[in-house]
């Protein structure tokens, strides 16, 4: 019998999500509080379908979307499902909402997961009947080009859900990162966020032009990122590997580790400093055109990196 999953949310995420599941086999159920959102739903999807088959993402089109189906109530979208992936706005009040009515209405057995990208999973279920089977499973936007799901769980997450999200996640093509513990801002923001920082720094001192720090991402550190981490490229960067690595350089990075930049970086201040340095057009229809020229360009990368054995 397949396996049914319900995406709860049917914004952009929980269309990633449905393609996703849709494309591995899952029968999908999708529901949102929005009737128009849920109206245009199918629409949404059979274009984000398009855009995948010309990408060469997707070969079953057809299939994939006769395997989703719209659901009126949140109730129905759950019934008789394995799976939820919820994908509601980032407040803790509206989770915790969503997430006694999925506790309520979803089988016994389903494993409950959040999209949520900022909110740790204790602060939403602490209170649920079956609360062992939830977690978060946060992916990165777009999912559906961007692999990496993390995995947290809250202190009394069971080992069985971390489990069955785990393999379901790798089931259909993601890259599940599993957590230990709670992490305000999980794995990914944390990183990104100190890197974030000093760059916003070194921009608000003049350090260096915003083409010049994205170039050095871009051009420089970013390309070796693409096929390995952080902490693989530091074990290449040494003839012994990562402890010689730390000899050689550990003095200097624990150096500039002693002035890290202030939380001040990420003010409104900040921000409007380095943004007329950098004119742009940020006009909603430009911004859409130049996410739909990242889109394209991850598309082309991911199916490369898809295609690549070695």
């Amino acid at each position: 019998m397949t396996e049914t999953i319900a995406i709860i949310g049917a914004g952009l995420i929980g269309r990633s999500w449905s393609v996703l599941f849709a494309r591995a086999g899952y029968d999908v159920q999708v529901w949102d509080v929005d009737p128009a959102v849920l109206e245009r739903f199918p629409r949404d999807l059979a274009t984000l379908c398009d855009t995948l088959q010309a990408e060469e993402l997707l070969e079953d089109r057809a299939g994939t979307l006769a395997r989703v189906r719209t659901c009126p109530t949140l109730e129905e979208a759950v019934t008789g499902v394995n799976f939820v992936q919820e994908n509601g706005p980032e407040r803790i009040e509206v989770k915790e909402a969503l997430f006694a009515r999925l506790d309520a209405a979803a089988p016994p057995e389903a494993v409950l997961a959040s999209s949520t990208s900022a909110i740790v999973p204790s602060r939403f279920t602490e209170g649920l009947n079956h609360r062992g089977r939830c977690l978060v499973g946060h992916p990165v936007n777009p999912p559906h080009l961007v692999p990496v799901v993390e995995l947290c769980p809250a202190p009394w997450t069971t080992a069985e859900t971390m489990d069955r999200a785990e393999a379901i996640y790798t089931r259909i093509g993601q890259v599940p990162v599993r957590m230990s513990a709670e992490r305000d801002g999980f794995v990914l923001n944390r990183l990104q966020g100190a890197l974030l920082a000093e760059a916003l720094r070194l921009l608000g001192e003049g350090v260096v032009s915003v083409e010049g720090l994205d170039a050095t991402i871009k051009d420089g550190l970013g390309l070796r990122w693409t096929l390995m981490g952080p902490i693989e490229t530091i074990d290449l960067n040494a003839p012994g590997g990562l402890i010689d690595y730390a000899t050689r350089y550990g003095p200097f990075f624990a150096g500039l580790a002693e002035t890290p930049p202030g939380p001040e970086v990420f003010s409104v201040e900040t921000a409007e400093k380095i943004a007329a340095t950098w004119p742009q057009d940020r006009s909603p229809d430009s911004i859409r055109a130049r996410q739909d020229r990242r889109d394209r360009r991850l598309a082309s990368l991911r199916r490369h990196l898809m295609s690549d054995t070695d």
